[in-house]
């Protein structure tokens, strides 16, 4: 290798003087007869692993991986999201969220992201958030919530709900860009300043215990007690424990008062 380096040398240094013929010393010197054996003639030398194997008379370059550096593009729902506006990640975030918003107005919006109509509805919904701050916009995708929505009874999207305060639900219904209106209406007739007496209610109980009976769901809901018994209950509990006298009810005494009356000829 290093006898080739050396004629390598020789070669380029006589290049820079093509004037000059080479001596006959030179030509007959044992590098150059060597040289000129071998068949070089000039070519290029290559040193060191080849990078690339010829096929066929085309080189096959080293694969190199690229990690170009794109930033995440946003989906559509999450584009234009205002302070106001959350999504929901499970059912006992959606009742904590209703719980603690106090009094102020719930907006429930359930869409899907392949809903047409969801998609061209939320940069509305978006604007409507960001006029109105004081609005909590609650996000349920219903891909990821299937079985929420389905023990929410919710069927058709986009679909709304609005919640406030002790007064818990105040409506629900379906609109598009085309019945936009029924949402602003909904919007103006319940963001109106008002003060509920007692804390939010949020969900009925019939939609909680419809969550805590869905297996595919981690919710967990007992039923509260009532102060004052149904008279379900008071004839359930008489008749499971006959000892203890039961107290004629209202009607059962004008039905007495009735029968005595016919009885004495009145």
């Amino acid at each position: 290798m290093a006898e080739l380096l050396a004629q390598r040398c020789f070669l380029s240094s006589s290049s820079g003087h093509a004037s000059l013929s080479r001596s006959r010393e030179q030509r007959k010197s044992p590098a150059f007869v060597a040289l000129r054996r071998s068949g070089f003639h000039g070519r290029t030398l290559a040193l060191g692993a080849p990078r690339g194997k010829l096929l066929r008379g085309r080189v096959s370059s080293v694969p190199v991986q690229m990690t170009p550096s794109i930033g995440k593009s946003l989906k559509w729902w999450e584009k234009g999201l205002q302070a106001n506006m959350k999504e929901i990640e499970s059912a006992q975030d959606l009742v904590d969220s209703l719980l603690n918003a106090g009094d102020k107005l719930v907006i429930v919006d359930f869409f899907s992201s392949g809903c047409g109509g969801c998609r061209a509805l939320h940069p509305k919904i978006c604007q409507f958030a960001e006029k109105n701050p004081n609005v909590l916009f609650l996000q349920i995708n219903y891909e990821k919530l299937k079985s929420m929505c389905y023990s929410l009874h919710v069927h058709v999207l986009p679909f709304f709900r609005f919640y406030r305060g002790a007064h818990g639900r105040l409506g629900s219904f379906s609109c598009t860009n085309a019945t936009i209106k029924k949402f602003k209406d909904a919007l103006a007739k319940h963001s109106t300043d008002r003060c509920s007496l007692g804390p939010a209610k949020g969900l009925e109980e019939s939609e909680l215990l419809a969550l805590a009976a869905n297996t595919d769901l981690s919710f967990n809901y007992a039923k509260m007690p009532s102060l004052f018994p149904s008279p379900d209950d008071v004839a359930e509990r008489a008749r499971a424990s006959p000892k203890f006298p039961v107290l004629a009810t209202l009607s059962d005494t004008q039905d007495s008062e009735d029968k005595a009356m016919v009885t004495a000829g009145r």
